[in-house]
């Protein structure tokens, strides 16, 4: 059945769940304990099946991969609907808890064309640049001044005394915010890039890409394996997912404004939005996390360097395992 087809059958019930949500809060904390109020047209004991056929219409919605402002709208509802029936209190915490075990990864498949496409325009030119820099290492001064180039070889210098750390980063802490900073700038660049019809999203997917793939390469054919492979190992994963969720985000938006169909452009921006700003709360967790792995854990000279790239590889692993399986057991909402 297409998704048109579905709307125009179901969309009735929809309407009768909206006015009878919008009723019940409107009556104040007493009546919202009133959990047996009848909706409009359907008699009291109908209440329980016409819950579950709403729960299948979500469930509907999902396994027939319909747009994720429809699965998002008929999963709203069923949450709403489940708290005034059951009396359910949704909590920060919980809800927080909730999102990052299971609703992040299946945000992340429902919105995979994004991802992937996000994914594409970060890596492809990460790795060709990094390839291509074996090959000819004075390329990496068409992407960089010599200046950055010499600062990036005092960082990762075996002789450096402390790796990864730049400097105006006197000590951890001040190291904790200059990559907070810098992993944010780059995040908030993929995503508000996406405001420019998704070019802005594009151009910075490409042009990090190119710049990490640069520096990557630079370094390895210059012979700085240990120090600079060691030190991104362990952060590389949750900061590089983490731009690549924000460029989905920049890249949802920028198509809701290219090709919003049959609504305003206003309307189709405001339904994007909601799907993109979930995906950004994602990116923000992992960026957050690379920084602080990237300011305490990266810089130790203590520890091997196979442990940090067998460290390195199992981030990877997990990472890539939680977008692909977490969240695929449901309850009945």
């Amino acid at each position: 059945m297409k998704e048109t087809q579905f709307i125009n059958q179901r969309q009735g019930d929809w309407h009768a769940w909206d006015r009878w949500l919008s009723a019940t809060t409107g009556r104040g904390k007493k009546a919202a304990g009133q959990t047996t109020a009848p909706l409009p047209g359907i008699a009291i004991g109908a209440l329980p099946s016409a819950f579950r056929q709403l729960c299948q219409d979500l469930s509907l919605a999902r396994d027939r991969n319909y747009s994720s402002p429809l699965v998002h709208a008929l999963h709203d509802r069923v949450l709403a609907a489940h708290q005034r029936i059951y009396g359910a209190r949704r909590r920060a915490r919980g809800h927080w808890l909730e999102f990052l075990v299971a609703g992040l990864p299946r945000l992340v498949r429902d919105e995979s064309r994004f991802v992937v496409a996000a994914a594409a325009l970060f890596f492809l030119p990460l790795l060709a640049t990094l390839a291509l820099l074996q090959w000819y290492p004075d390329g990496v001064y068409f992407l960089m001044s010599p200046d950055t180039v010499a600062r990036f070889e005092e960082m990762y210098s075996p002789t450096a005394e402390r790796l990864g750390r730049p400097r105006t980063a006197s000590d951890e802490l001040t190291m904790l915010a200059f990559y907070i900073a810098n992993n944010v700038r780059i995040d908030f660049q993929c995503f508000a890039g996406g405001i420019a019809f998704g070019l802005g999203s594009i151009f910075f997917l490409v042009y990090n890409g190119l710049l990490i793939g640069a520096t990557a390469g630079y370094l390895t054919q210059l012979g700085h394996i240990e120090t600079f492979w060691g030190f991104v190992a362990g952060h590389s994963a949750p900061e590089l997912i983490g731009a690549v969720l924000s460029g989905a985000a920049g890249l949802k938006i920028g198509l809701a404004l290219v090709a919003p169909g049959r609504r305003r452009r206003a309307d189709a921006l405001k339904g994007a939005a909601q799907g993109a700003v979930r995906l950004l709360y994602g990116a923000a967790a992992l960026t957050f996390s690379a920084a602080f792995i990237e300011s305490l854990w990266s810089p130790s000279r203590t520890l091997p360097f196979a442990l940090k790239i067998g460290v390195g590889i199992a981030v990877w692993l997990i990472l890539l395992a939680y977008f692909l399986f977490a969240g695929r057991t449901r309850h009945a909402a």
